[in-house]
C-alpha cells in the first residue's frame, strides 16, 4: 500500500475563524467521535502487539515506548501511570521523548530528525531482546522513532508502532504495527487532536490489558495500587471494608497502612 499521509491533508471544515465560539466546539466534538470507531477497526492489531507485550513481560521483560512532541508525551503519560495505579515499579513501562525530558514541556528543535539518537537513548537503558520497543508516531515518519524501530530489529528485540497513516514506514519496522487512520485533522496537520486521542486510547488499552496479565487487577478493582494520597487511602480502604466484609472504616484503614496495599491487606485475612 502506498504511503499517503491522511494526517497531513485538510481538514474537512473551512474558515474556521468565522465560526461562532458553539460551532468550533460542536464541529470538533463531531470529529473526535470518530475516534473510537476507527480504533476498534484495529482491534486485531492492538491484540496481537498486547499479547507479544504480556507474554515478554511476564517473562520478565519491560515496555519501553517511544516518540517525538504529542506523540513522545502521550508514551511518557501512559508509562509514568503504572507505578501508582498498579504498583509496578519504576522502570518497568518507560517512555522515551525525542530531546530528552526537558521537551516533556518546552520542544526542543530538530531532536524529532535525528535518526540515530533514539536508539542510544535505549543503550542507556540496557535494551535487550527481552523487552518490547513501541514507536509512537502519528505520522509513521519520524526519523527519530524509525531508526531506534530499525536498531532495535537488528538487535533482535520485539518492536511495535501506533500510527495514524496507512502504510506509514514505521510500521516497515515493526513487528506488531497498529495503524489507526482517524482522517484529517479538525485543524490541518494538527495531529494533537483526533490522532493523540486515537493513541491515547491506544496506550490506555495496552497497558491496562497487560497489567490485568500481570496479575495488577482482581475482579475490576486496582489492589496493588499506591496508597499516595488521601483519595487513593480512602479508595483502599473500600476495596478492603468491601472484600473483607467489614464495617468499621478505621480497623480497614488501620489494616490497608499496615499493609501498604489492597492486595497484602485482604490477603493477611485470608
Amino acid at each position: 500500500m502506498a504511503f499517503t499521509k491522511v494526517t497531513e491533508q485538510a481538514s474537512n471544515y473551512h474558515h474556521l475563524e468565522t465560526m461562532s465560539i458553539r460551532e468550533v466546539l460542536t464541529n470538533i466534538n463531531s470529529e473526535d467521535k470518530t475516534v473510537p470507531l476507527a480504533v476498534e477497526k484495529a482491534i486485531p492489531q492492538i491484540t496481537e502487539l498486547t499479547s507479544a507485550i504480556a507474554d515478554k513481560m511476564l517473562a520478565g521483560g519491560r515496555l519501553f515506548y517511544m516518540g517525538a512532541g504529542t506523540s513522545g508525551r502521550l508514551g511518557i503519560l501512559d508509562a509514568s501511570e503504572c507505578p501508582p495505579t498498579y504498583g509496578v515499579p519504576q522502570g518497568l513501562v518507560v517512555g522515551l521523548i525525542a530531546g530528552g525530558d526537558s521537551a516533556i514541556r518546552r520542544a526542543v528543535e530538530n531532536a524529532e530528525d535525528d535518526r540515530e539518537q533514539g536508539w542510544r537513548d535505549l543503550q542507556q537503558w540496557a535494551i535487550s531482546d527481552k523487552d518490547v520497543v513501541v514507536g509512537i508516531a502519528a505520522s509513521g515518519s519520524t526519523p527519530y522513532v524509525l531508526g531506534a524501530l530499525e536498531a532495535c530489529q537488528k538487535h533482535g528485540i520485539i518492536t511495535g508502532s501506533i500510527s495514524c497513516n496507512p502504510g506509514s514506514p514505521v510500521s516497515q519496522f515493526a513487528n506488531f504495527p497498529i495503524e489507526v487512520v482517524v482522517g484529517p485533522e479538525f485543524v490541518t496537520g494538527s495531529t494533537r487532536m483526533k490522532s493523540g486521542t486515537a493513541q491515547k486510547l491506544v496506550l490506555n488499552m495496552i497497558s491496562t490489558t497487560v497489567m490485568i496479565q500481570l496479575g495488577r487487577v482482581e475482579d475490576n478493582k486496582m489492589v496493588n495500587m499506591q496508597l499516595s494520597n488521601e483519595k487513593l487511602v480512602d479508595r483502599g480502604v473500600k476495596m478492603v471494608m468491601e472484600e473483607l466484609e467489614l464495617a468499621d472504616y478505621d480497623a480497614a484503614k488501620t489494616l490497608l497502612l499496615e499493609f501498604g496495599s489492597v492486595k497484602r491487606a485482604v490477603d493477611s485475612r485470608q
